[in-house]
């Protein structure tokens, strides 16, 4: 007699309305998944490029119901070049040496993603997070991840990005900087950094997760040319007049979730 293993189904849930934290005034909904089990990192595959997100061993996705400003965006490795700005960003942390590591928290990363946190948003969730939440955060994955430390020719750490391998890329889950250094624009040289380690793998794509036309402190995303941004179920290379996309009338993910798993129950 022949067996076939039953494969577990995914469950997805909508969460409770809450502040957006990227633009004032509007309402944030998620729709989430869990990652967990054989299957976990092919799953967060499927969703990744779907335009998901990861968080633990959650991905997650904005389903607003008046709002569709977060679009995905990621770079295509193979067609990247640096533009002036950024190859003077390249020049400015030349001294800078990174090294990737293991996703496991240390004392001295924290004590850079407090000051961060302290300095860029302080008034956000993220600035009250314990050495506790911040080693759940690095080290509860289910998939393969890693850390790049940046550090100046002191050996002072001034830069970390945390890391998600794919099948078809590398995914910046989140990255922090020390805010009173001399170099500059550490978060897009970490972006940089990103493209070289994907190129060196053989990777085509960088994932930077969601770009917020709306918001200045997620419209800097879009300064990596060429990118593309998941419209209408595909992968498409931005126009030259990003503004047009997303806002009120972008893609709802549920046909994201519909178009990769036809047969998985959304329960709200």
């Amino acid at each position: 007699m022949n067996y076939r293993t039953i494969r577990r189904p995914n469950f997805f849930y909508t969460t409770a309305p809450l502040p957006c934290p990227y633009l004032p005034g509007r309402t944030e909904r998620k729709v989430v998944t869990e990652l967990t089990g054989p299957e976990a990192e092919a799953l967060h595959d499927r969703l990744s490029r779907a335009g998901f997100r990861r968080s633990h061993n959650i991905a997650y996705a904005p389903v607003c119901p008046s709002c569709k400003a977060c679009v995905p965006i990621r770079i295509p490795v193979g067609q990247f070049e640096p533009d002036r700005g950024l190859r003077r960003i390249a020049r400015a942390n030349i001294a800078l040496t990174g090294r990737e590591i293991t996703a496991t928290a240390t004392v001295e990363q924290f004590q850079l993603f407090q000051r961060y946190q302290q300095a860029r948003h302080g008034d956000g969730d993220m600035a009250t997070m314990s050495f506790y939440d911040y080693r759940a955060m690095v080290e509860d994955t289910p998939i393969e991840t890693f850390m790049t430390e940046f550090r100046d020719p002191a050996q002072r750490l001034i830069a970390c990005c945390l890391i998600d391998k794919l099948a078809d890329g590398l995914s910046a889950v989140y990255s922090f900087f020390a805010p009173d250094t001399a170099f500059k624009s550490l978060g897009s040289f970490a972006i940089l950094r990103l493209v070289d380690q994907a190129r060196a793998m053989g990777l085509p794509y960088v994932y930077l997760g969601y770009w917020v036309g709306e918001s200045r402190k997620m419209a800097y995303k879009t300064r990596f040319q060429p990118c593309e941004i998941l419209t209408n179920g595909a992968w498409r290379q931005m126009s030259e007049q990003p503004s047009t996309v997303g806002g009120a009338e972008g893609e709802p993910f549920s046909e994201a979730i519909s178009a990769i798993m036809p047969a998985e129950p959304l329960i709200r």
